[in-house]
């Protein structure tokens, strides 16, 4: 009998991953991974800091631990406090300092779920790893979930196909209403849980305060930057996404304000007025820190920007170990992002967003 080690959330999904690998004959235990520490905040040194929010993260525990006893499962718990801290949340911080948008939950699955997890799973003598991911593994390649509305794929596409090799996902063959269905068939105490949303493993909370623990808040101008005038004072460039239009508290006009970019060494953020198609539309975009997961990158594919975006047609050139993504006038492509490259259903691998263009010109004010 194979033996598979299951990443348990306390959520809906890794609960009917759990019994649906059980039904069909696995050995099955669960690992709870605790990544993040609950009592205390840590600044950007790793010294503590007062806790201003309370995590959910034992209730999530304590909801896995429930599961696992009704379907007469081992549960085990596993911290990786420092492994997060050092491989994603310090990421995460660096990237908002340069101004970006990093997607943490990105690195969270390429180090922690895909990486650490599997080495702990190992020890326990696991064949296979599972999660409750809305992905499918077919021939040793990646494909979207069959419920196109759940699909994570996107979250998954640096993690790498040797990490891939050994995973099962069993939730990615159904939907998620049928998730829920089987749970609530099972009498599953989280079968009515929310979903999870927030920064992974560190939850919901109010995001700029929490960001205060680990950035200093550096107020600085918002310009115009059709007239080089200032409309107001930001509360720190980390704040801000290409595109944002609310949440500028600068009054009057605000409604018709979005985010252009950011000028780190002036410390301005920069808005208009007029068409965001001005600014905010882009054909072109520089892709780094390459994760293949299929055999090779397609000349002509599909692509996302950002998770839930509709695929976008594009064509492909590798220069120098980095893609060269051409587009037809999309709107906020920002650097920092995650861009995947799928052909059809498949999901060939994806980078990060280094540099954007127009017209074959980078953008200055991105």
């Amino acid at each position: 009998m194979k033996k598979v080690i299951v990443g348990v959330s306390g959520g809906v999904d890794s609960a009917v991953s759990l019994y649906l690998l059980k039904k069909e004959g696995y050995e099955v235990e669960g690992l709870f991974m605790r990544n993040w520490d609950s009592s205390i905040n840590n600044d950007i040194k790793g010294n503590p800091t007062l806790n201003n929010h309370i995590c959910s993260q034992e209730e999530d525990y304590n909801d896995a631990l429930k599961v696992c006893e009704k379907l007469d499962i081992k549960l085990h718990r596993k911290d990786f406090v420092k492994e997060y801290w050092d491989y994603v949340f310090t990421y995460f911080i660096d990237e908002l300092k340069k101004g970006r948008t990093p997607n943490p939950d990105i690195m969270c699955n390429k180090y922690i779920k895909f990486d650490m997890f599997k080495k702990e799973a190992d020890k326990l003598g696991a064949d296979y790893i599972a999660t409750g991911h809305y992905a499918r593994i077919k021939d040793g390649k990646l494909y979207k979930g069959i419920d196109s509305n759940k699909d994570q794929t996107y979250f998954l596409s640096q993690v790498s196909k040797e990490a891939l090799s050994n995973v099962l996902f069993p939730v990615g063959e159904i939907t998620k209403d049928e998730v829920r269905k089987i749970a609530k068939e099972l009498d599953l105490n989280v079968a009515e849980k929310k979903d999870s949303t927030g920064i992974c493993f560190i939850g919901e909370r109010n995001f700029k305060e929490f960001l205060t623990n680990y950035l200093p808040n550096m107020p600085g101008d918002i310009i115009d930057i059709d007239t080089n005038k200032k409309l107001g004072t930001h509360i720190g460039l980390m704040y801000y996404t290409i595109g944002q239009r609310r949440g500028l508290d600068i009054g009057g006009n605000e409604k018709r304000l979005y985010v252009v970019g950011k000028d780190l060494e002036k410390n301005y953020l920069y808005v208009s007025l007029g068409d965001d198609t001005k600014y905010l539309q882009t054909d072109e975009a520089v892709i780094s820190d390459l994760n293949l997961i299929s055999d090779s990158w397609p000349k002509k594919a599909k692509a996302k920007f950002r998770y839930r975006q509709e695929d976008i047609d594009v064509t492909i050139t590798e220069k120098d170990n980095e893609l060269i993504v051409k587009y037809d006038n999309v709107k906020s492509v920002t650097p920092g992002q995650a861009c995947v490259i799928y052909d059809g259903d498949e999901c060939i691998g994806g980078g990060i967003i280094k540099e954007v263009r127009k017209n074959g010109e980078k953008l200055w004010y991105l």
